[in-house]
């Protein structure tokens, strides 16, 4: 299971969309830290997570925390959004075959967090077309 993690985590620092794609289950569940009702679904995590690649900068990730063939993972990490710097962690639960089927984002401080509210605000459009075409 842990190796889904990882794929998960390279993945994302290869700012790689497809393979991202490709550890999330079907039935994935999509935690926002700036919205409050959940995004159920593969097809708008992923157009959702394309917006994040697109809004954060000089993303890294500094910390993971999880057990070896645990399902709850955790991994912490840091970026920017112009030039307010975000902390934040991505909480992972993974389904019976190692897929990413809950992902909850939160970030910190409440500046990164408005930040991040406005710049995933103006990729909505192209977030909402995204999940449908794919």
């Amino acid at each position: 299971m842990l190796a889904r993690v990882i794929d998960f985590r390279a993945a994302v620092e290869a700012r790689d969309a497809d393979a991202i794609a490709a550890t999330l289950a079907d039935d994935v569940v999509f935690r926002s830290p700036v919205a409050f009702k959940p995004y159920p679904g593969k097809a708008i995590t992923a157009a959702i997570l394309r917006g994040v690649l697109r809004v954060f900068e000089d993303f890294r990730y500094v910390r993971e925390l999880g057990a070896e063939g645990g399902r709850d993972h955790a991994l912490v990490f840091e970026a920017r959004i112009g030039d307010v710097t975000v902390e934040g962690c991505d909480f992972l639960h993974l389904d019976e075959r190692g897929l990413i089927d809950e992902l909850t984002v939160m970030v910190r401080p409440l500046s990164a967090a408005q930040a991040l509210a406005a710049a995933m605000a103006g990729q909505f459009e192209q977030i909402q077309r995204e999940a449908v075409a794919g």
